[in-house]
């Protein structure tokens, strides 16, 4: 996953990869409704001034494969921000159990006025797994579709 995601931004595919075949594809037979809910995404409640400062939300293992990307990129205003799942606790740090919980503690120390930009993974029919929504946060946040080719392209809109 993280080398299809750093090819995605590098570039190098014109279009976001496909869920793969192969064992796990029964999955993707799964019903949307309990199972496999829409994610969303594309969802802003508030745009930033375009020259804001942007902070890339995401799991602490996420942020070990976006940390690099970011620096490559010509723009010294990004960061990548990692946020510790105290929600579940140990070893979870995988954007797609955060909770609302988790980025509201890390978004209250957050100054204002920055674009957040947050993956889609992270929600499942618009709501965090604790049950919060993206509105419900301290901060507007930007839902983006968890590829690389949309986190570039929303680092290069300015």
């Amino acid at each position: 996953m993280a080398r299809t995601f750093e090819r995605e931004f590098q570039g190098l595919v014109a279009t976001p990869t496909a869920v793969a075949t192969g064992f796990f594809a029964w999955v993707d037979g799964a019903p949307p409704e309990g199972y496999r809910a829409p994610r969303g995404g594309g969802e802003v409640r508030f745009r930033a001034r375009p020259d804001a400062p942007v902070a890339v939300l995401t799991g602490e293992y996420g942020a070990k494969i976006l940390a690099p990307l970011v620096q490559s990129i010509a723009r010294t205003d990004v960061r990548v921000v990692p946020v510790e799942n105290r929600y579940f606790g140990g070893n979870t740090g995988v954007a797609g159990l955060l909770t609302g919980a988790d980025l509201t503690r890390v978004l209250n120390d957050e100054p204002q006025g920055h674009r957040y930009l947050l993956p889609d993974v992270c929600l499942s029919r618009g709501r965090f797994l604790d049950g919060m929504a993206p509105e419900d946060l301290p901060r507007s946040v930007e839902i983006l579709p968890t590829d690389g080719i949309s986190l570039r392209r929303a680092l290069e809109s300015r």
